[in-house]
């Protein structure tokens, strides 16, 4: 029950996060293009690389940090974080076909779906 509260209270910080970065920087950039998004999308993967390398190194430190900072937190902040974090350990792993077929697929297969949501939200509507 603990690791749940854990990524609830994570995932609370990271989604308020994400509000508010992507406000601020909206705000001072403007919206043509997504910058807060970028900017999101970019810091988390910094952050998702640091606390997983960082908490896999220490061995000592408790594992309940993991559910509450990539888990809850980045996990909320952006999932971007995550597909990169995983494409990475597929081609650190040498799995490079793998790697290819998971962020192309991704990327492609994300836009037919967002698409297909469109469509099937403007026929209901």
């Amino acid at each position: 029950m603990q690791k749940y509260l854990l990524i609830a209270a994570g995932g609370s910080l990271g989604a308020i996060a994400r509000y508010w970065v992507g406000a601020e920087i909206a705000q001072r950039l403007g919206a043509k293009f997504p910058y807060g998004t970028f900017v999101i999308n970019m810091s988390a993967c910094v952050l998702i690389g640091f606390s997983l390398t960082f908490l896999g190194r220490r061995s000592g430190w408790n594992p309940a940090w993991r559910y509450l900072i990539p888990t809850g937190f980045v996990g909320a902040y952006s999932t971007f974080s995550t597909y990169e974090w995983e494409t990475l350990a597929s081609l650190r792993d040498g799995a490079f076909s793998l790697a290819a077929l998971y962020a192309i697929g991704s990327l492609l297969l994300g836009l037919v779906a967002v698409w297909g949501g469109v469509i099937l939200a403007e026929m209901v509507a």
